[in-house]
């Protein structure tokens, strides 16, 4: 991933937006089982982050890589929405094919 982009973050379903700097905690938090309603109020937040932290600017790249339940609930449009062209790598597939997508990604 460090090799096509200039900035990266993380999407924890407990934290939001991280820093790959930050070191976590373990814990054992998903967005799957979460309510529309919190899984709408967490991307708020991470939006809100990301106003904060990054600035995307119109005409910016993002490429999410997490599951439709990070994304489905605002995150994609939310990113658009500010101007970014939004790109889901993985989108549609079945999971062994995205495994083996990310598999592959991680020889290169």
């Amino acid at each position: 991933m460090e090799r096509t982009c200039a900035e990266w973050w993380v999407l924890s379903a407990l934290h939001g937006l991280v820093s790959p700097e930050e070191v976590l905690r373990p814990y054992d938090v998903t967005l799957k089982n979460a309510g529309r309603a919190e899984r709408r109020e967490w991307t708020q937040q991470v939006l809100a982050s990301l106003d904060k932290h990054v600035g995307l600017r119109p005409g910016d790249v993002v490429e999410v890589h997490a599951g439709s339940e990070y994304r489905d609930f605002g995150l994609v449009q939310g990113l658009r929405d500010r101007g970014a062209d939004v790109v889901v790598p993985a989108e549609g597939m079945p999971i062994g094919r995205q495994l083996a997508f990310y598999r592959d990604q991680a020889h290169r």
